[in-house]
């Protein structure tokens, strides 16, 4: 049976009128990557910030390793945090950072400076070891800020949006980093970014407007809203919704039309795109663009809430 690291149970915060995070309840096993998925403002931060103890919920429970958070402070030692603004001081070396993060922990001299070693080579920052901070680029920069949050060597590590701004060479090298600590930490992963977390999580839980919408594994969440491959048409113009509808009855029932897109699932689409494009263009459609793709995280999204992802 697996453990649970965290324990969430009716979490709730509001600002004002606004109610970021909303009843909220879910579990993290041990060693697990587990994606909080959703849009900007759906709670994601807030939540993050209670569970890391630097905002106090308005009602709820927060329990890590079987403790609730309000009665054990030692908790803070157990979690790590990658915020999503960079937090790093800009007259420090990167090796500095990390001894001074490190002894606000309390770490043994000799721990520290291994542990900053170790962490500096992993995330290709060696040769950057004893240069200013502000003279980092801001992929390197997004590196740091991450491996400041294992300098203590914490049970749980949260990523808030560590892909952000990062350029696509710094995004493999994170996301390979982050993989190569699954089972050997536990890790929360936020982002509203559907394919990222496609490739590193186990299981995702998906909210909006602070509530929790869905939780299970990437791939029973795309099986979820239907089976077969989806093809994705953009045309000049879709004429009347519902006779389109009615042209592509008989190719799916799945079908979804939005402004000048529509999205056809069904299996066995790759040889009825031909067929269905004539069906189109003998009603007076132009297409522009024809895209035929596997279900994404984004499509249960859609399929959840009704609209796409805000950036």
């Amino acid at each position: 049976m697996l453990e649970n690291a965290l324990q969430i149970k009716e979490l709730s915060k509001n600002f004002g009128s606004l109610k970021a995070v909303d009843n909220l309840c879910f579990e993290v096993n041990e060693g697990e990557v587990f994606g909080f998925l959703g849009p900007n403002g759906a709670g994601k931060s807030t939540s993050i910030n209670m569970i890391c103890g630097l905002l106090k919920p308005d009602s709820g429970e927060i329990i890590i390793a079987g403790e609730k958070v309000k009665e054990n402070i030692s908790f803070r030692n157990k979690i790590g945090i990658c915020p999503q603004n960079i937090i790093i001081w800009p007259k420090l070396t990167c090796y500095e950072q990390l001894i001074f993060v490190g002894k606000t922990y309390n770490l043994p001299n000799n721990e520290v400076k291994e542990r900053a070693n170790d962490l500096l080579l992993k995330m290709g920052l060696m040769e950057k070891k004893n240069k200013l901070a502000q003279t980092l680029s801001g992929g390197m920069q997004r590196r740091l800020n991450l491996i400041l949050g294992l300098i203590h060597n914490p049970e749980i590590l949260v990523l808030d949006e560590p892909e952000a701004g990062l350029d696509p060479q710094s995004r493999i090298l994170v996301r390979d980093f982050i993989k190569s600590l699954a089972k050997e930490k536990t890790i929360i992963l936020t982002t509203h970014n559907m394919d990222e977390a496609d490739r590193v999580v186990d299981r995702v839980a998906i909210i909006d407007q602070g509530k929790l919408l869905q939780l299970d594994t990437p791939a029973n969440l795309k099986k979820s809203v239907g089976e077969g491959d989806v093809l994705e048409i953009r045309a000049a113009k879709v004429v009347e919704k519902e006779n389109v509808e009615t042209l592509l009855k008989p190719f799916s029932e799945n079908v979804k039309i939005s402004n000048s897109s529509i999205l056809i699932q069904s299996k066995n689409m790759l040889g009825r795109i031909s067929e269905i494009t004539a069906v189109l263009k003998n009603a007076g459609m132009e297409i522009l663009e024809i895209k035929l793709r596997e279900n994404t995280l984004e499509d249960v999204f859609i399929h959840l809430t009704g609209k796409k992802l805000r950036a």
